[in-house]
């Protein structure tokens, strides 16, 4: 991944924001983001996939091979769950200088509930043998990074595949998979980052080694230079967004609100621990008052929060920030790393409240 110019938008760029999409701010209204604002990122192509000759196969290390319909799937025990999916890259965009990649500002985020057959019970059928080590989850989206061809694949640690609340989702808000998110299977761990999320699931393989694969070995990972290995990327850090208040300028995005009394309202979400405070400033972070915490959509979804804040005339610069139970809390600038992963850096928003006159 190479460093980008922070002053220019590269064609590359440009190619990679035009087929993947982040929410509009507006939609954190949502407690459920509808599924065509939801954010996507798609690495390679969307993959045409016919559900009546699909098959899913689970193998490696295991006591019995099982090969799956869809209808074989579906006929398996159900459960829907909200979960918030977030993109490891969410915020690259607003580090300097840039890595050169999907340039997300920090929309790369949505909160959809999904439906499918929880894995564990799967892979306990299957029967893993005790040298499993990791499980390894294959896409049919194919394409090259790294210079190497390969299919989109990531793996889990045996035990954390065996969490309780890990799907093999086929639903979305109560929809089947349409073909961006995954149709018609694709992997749902709440709590990590959305690269963990594989989609157009084909295989399941146990295995005795850590997996390899270059999205797995190579990529997603938080380092300070190309040739080093860094730290992988698994949970979510915790976020905050605010509705933007008011009303935008087209180009600039700036806000515009009326003086007086002001309602602000957003989301915050942690895949480390749930979240127990979020604060607001108005003056850029230089003060803070806490926000009042709402309700949860679900363990692993988002969490609402609102304040009032009374605007006076004149610019002003509005942040927010959240704490999660285990002590973690957003910093106030970016983080730098070479492939822009994490940035969990607090929203700041430009706005001008109108004069009284």
């Amino acid at each position: 991944m190479a460093i980008a110019d922070t002053s220019e938008i590269t064609l590359e760029e440009l190619q990679l924001s035009g087929r993947n999409h982040s929410i509009p701010l507006e939609a954190l209204k949502h407690d459920i983001t509808p599924i065509g604002l939801h954010y996507l990122l798609i690495h390679f192509d969307i993959p045409k996939v016919d559900a009546d000759t699909w098959q899913l196969e689970v193998g490696g290390l295991v006591e019995t091979s099982l090969t799956l319909t869809l209808a074989d799937v579906k006929a398996r025990p159900a459960r829907t769950m909200p979960v918030t999916l977030e993109c490891a890259g969410n915020g690259r965009a607003l580090i300097e200088p840039r890595p050169m990649s999907q340039p997300w500002l920090q929309g790369a985020v949505g909160t959809a509930e999904w439906t499918g057959t929880p894995l564990a019970p799967l892979l306990e059928e299957a029967g893993l043998a005790a040298e499993a080590k990791e499980v390894v989850f294959s896409g049919l989206d194919r394409g090259i990074q790294g210079d190497l061809e390969h299919a989109y694949e990531r793996s889990l640690p045996v035990a954390e595949a065996q969490r309780d609340e890990i799907l093999l989702a086929y639903e979305i808000n109560g929809q089947p998979l349409p073909p961006q998110h995954g149709f018609p299977l694709r992997l749902i761990v709440p709590g990590w980052y959305g690269m963990t999320h594989v989609k157009w699931l084909s295989s399941i393989t146990a295995v005795a080694e850590p997996f390899t694969g270059w999205q797995q070995d190579v990529a997603y990972h938080v380092r300070d230079s190309e040739e080093e290995q860094g730290e992988p990327v698994t949970r979510i850090k915790p976020r905050s967004l605010m509705v933007p208040p008011g009303i935008p300028e087209f180009l600039s995005r700036t806000r515009y609100v009326e003086p007086g009394p002001c309602a602000i309202e957003g989301r915050a979400w942690s895949g480390q621990a749930p979240v127990s405070r979020v604060e607001f400033s108005h003056d850029g972070g230089e003060t803070w008052a806490d926000a009042e915490l709402g309700e949860q959509a679900g363990e692993f979804a988002w969490r609402g929060w609102s304040c009032a804040w009374d605007a006076a005339p004149g610019e002003h610069e509005l942040c927010c920030r959240a704490t999660d139970e285990a002590g973690n809390v957003q910093p106030a600038a970016p983080e730098w790393n070479w492939d822009g992963v994490c940035n969990n850096a607090v929203q700041r928003v430009q706005v001008v409240v109108r004069s009284a006159d």
